[in-house]
C-alpha cells in the first residue's frame, strides 16, 4: 500500500498541528512509500554498515589486532569520548569514523609496539542514538539503539503498549532533511504484515496517542487514515 505526504506550511510541528487539524488545512499531497531515513550520515551509517558514521559516547567498539589476540578488546566511549587500551593507554575517538580510528589505531601502536599492526574495529553497540517513547507505553524514555531497530522492537523495549493506549494512535516523529515529519501507524497493520515495520533511527521520537483523548495529535489522527500517512513543513 502507498503511503501519503502532506506538505504544511510551518516548522513548529505540533503548533501545526494543532491549527492545521482545527482548520482542516492539509495540502499538498504526495505519494510516497515509507517515511523517510534521516539525511545524515550518523544516522544512515550507523544502520547501513557504511564506513561514514561518526563514533559518539556510549557506543561500543571491539578492536582487533591481527595475529595479536591478546589486545582484542572490547570497550565503550566514555562521556569524554575516550577510550583506553593495553600499551597505548587512553585515546580520543569521540566524532571519528571507523576508518579513522583504524588508521589511529595503527599508528599508534607501529610507533612504540608492534610492526606493521593490522587493526580492526568493529561497532557493537551503536549507543549514542537514541529514540525516545511517550504517551501510552508501559516505559516511556529515551532508548539507545544498538543496532538496527523496527518500531515494533523499539516497542517493545519500551515494555510494550499501555493498557489504555489506541493502537491505531502510534506516531513516529523525524526530521529529514532538515524538515520535520511525521508518520501515523496503526500497531495491528504493523504486527499483521499488512503495512511495512518501520525501521527507526537516532533521534526518531515515538508518542502513542491514548484511547478517547482530545489533544490536537488526536485531531491528526483522526484527519488521516492511520496507516503511513506523513507530514512536513516546506
Amino acid at each position: 500500500m502507498k503511503a501519503v505526504l502532506y506538505r504544511l506550511s510551518t516548522p513548529l510541528l505540533l503548533v501545526l498541528l494543532a491549527g492545521c487539524v482545527s482548520s482542516g488545512e492539509i495540502r499538498n499531497v504526495e505519494q510516497g512509500s515509507s517515511l523517510p531515513p534521516p539525511d545524515t550520515t550518523n544516522a544512515i551509517g550507523a544502520y547501513e554498515g557504511t564506513s561514514e558514521y561518526r563514533l559518539g559516547a556510549n557506543d561500543q567498539v571491539e578492536i582487533t589486532i591481527f595475529g595479536v589476540e591478546e589486545l582484542t578488546k572490547t570497550v565503550r566511549i566514555n562521556s569524554n569520548g575516550q577510550i583506553s587500551l593495553p600499551l597505548i593507554g587512553s585515546v580520543p575517538v569521540g566524532g571519528m569514523t571507523i576508518p579513522e580510528l583504524e588508521t589511529e589505531l595503527t599508528r599508534r601502536y607501529a610507533a612504540s609496539y608492534l610492526q606493521d599492526p593490522q587493526v580492526t574495529v568493529y561497532v557493537k553497540e551503536f549507543a549514542s542514538q537514541r529514540i525516545t517513547f511517550e504517551g501510552a507505553i508501559k516505559q516511556p524514555g529515551i532508548y539507545p539503539l544498538t543496532g538496527k531497530t523496527t518500531l515494533l522492537q523499539g516497542i517493545a523495549t519500551a515494555k510494550g503498549l499501555d493498557t489504555l493506549a489506541d493502537m491505531g494512535g502510534v506516531v513516529l516523529f523525524r526530521e529529514v532533511d532538515g524538515k520535520k515529519m511525521a508518520a501515523v501507524y496503526d500497531i495491528r497493520d504493523l504486527r499483521s504484515g499488512r503495512v511495512e515495520d518501520p525501521q527507526l533511527y537516532g533521534d526518531d521520537i515515538v508518542v502513542i496517542e491514548q484511547s478517547g483523548s482530545k489533544t490536537a495529535l488526536r485531531r491528526f489522527i483522526e484527519s488521516v487514515p492511520a496507516i503511513g500517512f506523513f507530514l512536513t513543513p516546506f
